[in-house]
């Protein structure tokens, strides 16, 4: 069954959510596992396409966006979808990575999919607790294990 590890940060804003979501991902790297992260709007996705880049500092993270990709998405250990287009590429048999694994929620609701994942990373910002509850319950009422974090100086 698939772990639920909640992060609840004392920072605000999407921005820092993602830049945790990176910390998360190289993390995930580190122990050679599979990452996908999910994001609500093509916007989110194409930000953290860009931090990706050099976030945490000085560290490049191989990763594709699912919309972007093609038949080279399996490939690159990180994934970036958003939710028009992660189910949709996460059913063809072109993204069997995809199917464990870490999954990174940034999107406000939960994706239907996100049992495939053997982890999920939901990651709470302090402005956006509101709609943690949701997921939190949501995750609940199903059975899953949930492991609560409470994060601070994690940029230090």
């Amino acid at each position: 069954m698939t772990r639920v590890d909640f992060y609840v940060l004392e920072d605000v804003g999407q921005a820092a959510a993602m830049r945790f979501a990176c910390q998360l991902a190289l993390r995930a790297r580190q122990n050679d596992m599979p990452v996908h992260i999910h994001t609500g709007t093509e916007a989110d996705a194409e930000a953290v396409d860009e931090l990706l880049w050099d976030y945490p500092a000085h560290r490049f993270l191989p990763h594709a966006r699912l919309d972007l990709a093609g038949d080279t998405l399996q490939l690159y250990p990180i994934h970036i979808g958003f939710t028009a287009t992660a189910e949709a590429t996460l059913t063809k048999t072109a993204a069997p990575r995809l199917d464990n694994g870490c999954m990174i929620n940034l999107a406000p609701d939960v994706p239907q999919f996100f049992g495939r994942f053997d982890r999920v990373a939901e990651i709470i910002v302090a402005d956006q607790k509101e709609a943690g509850r949701a997921r939190y319950r949501h995750y609940q009422t199903r059975g899953y294990h949930l492991s609560h974090h409470d994060i601070k100086d994690w940029e230090n």
